[in-house]
Order: C-alpha cells, then structure tokens, then sequence
C-alpha cells in the first residue's frame, strides 16, 4: 500500500460540474489546478499555471480541444504541451514550455485525480454501485474547516451518537456501545459488529438496534453498511483536502429498501446529520488529527480511532495530522 495521500485518488467534483466546455479552478491537496473539459468528454487537471509568465489558465477558454491561456493566447493540447504561440506563429514552442498534468479517473459519477504516482493507489471499491437492488443518491459536498482525517474518524465513531443525533442516530436513553471487532489487513481497516440503538436510523422512523460493518479503504474513504430493520443502508464517503484543515466531504447513500420514500426527503435527513457533525468536527483542537496516541486520552468506546491513527502512522500520512 502506498504511504502518502499524494499518492492517493481524490474526488475533485462530480460528473455534472464538468460538461464539456467547462474550465474552472479546483484547489486539492493546498495546490491550485485547472479542471477543463474539451469535446471528447475527458476532464483533464493539470497545475493552475501557465510556464510562461504564470497566469491561471483556469481563467482562459477552451478552442478546438486546447487550452488558451488568458494571457497570451498560448495553446495548450490535451498532454499539456503548447502548440501555439500567437505572438511568434512560426515559432516551434520549446519543449519545457508545458503545463504539468495529472491523472484522472471517472468512477461512481465522480471525478477522481491522482497528484502522485496513480499506480501506487487504487480508486477503492463500492460494492453496491452495480448491485441494482440499492437505489442511490449522491449528496452535495459538505465543507469542514477541519482536517480531513477529523471527518473521517467521526464517521468511524458511534459513541457520539446519542448527544449529536439525539432522536436520529441515537438517544440519551442509550448510551452503551458495546465490544467490537477491528482489524487491520491488507485492504485496510476494519470495523465488524458495531451495535447501536437508534430512534430512526435513516430517516424512515422505523427504530431498533443496528449492526454497522465498516471498510475504511484509504486515509481518506471510508464507507459502512448498516443493517436496521427495514435493510442494509451503505454509505461511500470519499474526503477531498482542500488543504490541510480544510475538506470537502463527498457521499453516495445506498438503501435496499425505501423505494417508496422520496429521495428529497432522504437526501434531507442525511443533510441533517451532517450539518450536526460539522460544528463539532470543527471544534476539535486541534484541527488536524494527533497522531501520537499520547496527546490526548482514550476510552474503550474509542477502539476505533486508535486503530485508524495507528494505521496512519504506520502509512506515514503527514497530509492533516501532527
């Protein structure tokens, strides 16, 4: 497995932000890129930077499948090399005179974007995205003024429930998390067995105890299934850091059941718990996720999020942690 989020794949946006013709500024990973979309359908990001005298290309124009940058009018192909000089015409361009490209990937109606090597990593599975027996919904992104490891690790943590959800995902009346698995392999971490009471687990209304199994793929995607007594619910939760205490949280909700529910309503309740999580996430100091297990103390409940900072440290991830 690879040892740095830059070697990571991360979602810069969602299929309908990027028609063709599309040109605009995405910032990941505390760089600052053009995402452009020519005829053929290809999103193509490279560094937010014209070699030539530094202009953002973000702020030039798409013509016959190239790049102009706003500048100078210079012309960019699709491999980031320049074709075109306007002020010279019959100039060959030199060969360094090129924008820095990186790899992209369509997977799950996301666009993903690899700042490093793309082979070290894998775009990590969702295995209900083909299973037509779930009916799917993505969420718009949320933003947390926090790291994105903090998000992660709050996705992971159940004992929050019954004080942050209190009549959602937990109640007061329950506050007892009981033992769980976890283990870690070579897929990652994982979480089996988690049990919880919760008053309306997905905003159905139908309460009961609930087991959750969660993956946690890479440092920053994670994704669950919960049973409930209505089904299996499954979450994809992809973080994208913006920079180091700044992220966008990206989530496919998947349910085997509901049919009859609309999706607004749906998509409303998982809006609500995020919006719960957000304030709480970004109060936490400091905001980037300690990685010393010493810096702050621990309960039983927590088994979790010890093994998640272990196995950060372990990966060497630097990006949002001390």
């Amino acid at each position: 497995m690879t040892n740095t989020i830059f070697d990571d794949w991360h979602v810069i946006g969602a299929d309908r932000d990027f028609p063709a013709g599309t040109v605009k500024s995405v910032r990941l990973l505390g760089r600052d890129l053009v995402a452009w979309c020519g005829a053929d359908g290809h999103l193509r990001v490279w560094d937010d930077r014209c070699p030539h005298r530094g202009a953002k290309l973000s702020g030039g124009k798409i013509e016959d499948n190239t790049l102009i940058c706003p500048y100078h009018g210079l012309a960019y192909d699709i491999g980031g090399h320049c074709i075109r000089i306007p002020a010279h015409p019959d100039l060959s361009p030199p060969a360094r005179m090129r924008s820095v490209a990186y790899a992209t990937q369509p997977r799950y109606g996301l666009w993903w974007v690899c700042l490093g090597n793309p082979e070290a990593a894998e775009i990590p599975p969702f295995p209900e995205w083909d299973d037509r027996s779930y009916r799917k919904f993505l969420c718009d992104p949320y933003t947390y003024c926090s790291s994105g490891l903090r998000a992660i690790e709050n996705f992971l943590d159940v004992s929050h429930f019954p004080f942050i959800h209190d009549g959602f995902l937990g109640d007061r009346h329950h506050t007892t998390v009981s033992d769980y698995q976890v283990n870690t392999d070579e897929m990652g971490l994982e979480l089996r067995d988690v049990r919880v009471w919760q008053p309306d687990p997905d905003g159905t209304g139908n309460g009961g105890e609930v087991t959750y199994n969660y993956r946690v793929w890479r440092p920053l995607v994670a994704s669950f299934v919960k049973q409930s007594p209505s089904g299996c619910l499954a979450i994809f939760f992809a973080v994208t850091p913006v920079e180091e205490e700044l992220c966008l949280g990206w989530m496919w909700i998947a349910m085997n059941y509901g049919w009859d529910l609309p999706e607004s309503e749906l998509r409303q309740f998982q809006d609500t718990v995020v919006r719960q999580d957000i304030p709480i996430v970004e109060s936490q100091v400091p905001r980037r996720l300690p990685l010393d297990l010493r810096a702050e103390v621990h309960l039983p409940c927590d088994r979790a999020s010890i093994a998640y900072r272990q196995w950060l440290s372990s990966l060497g991830v630097c990006f949002g942690a001390i």
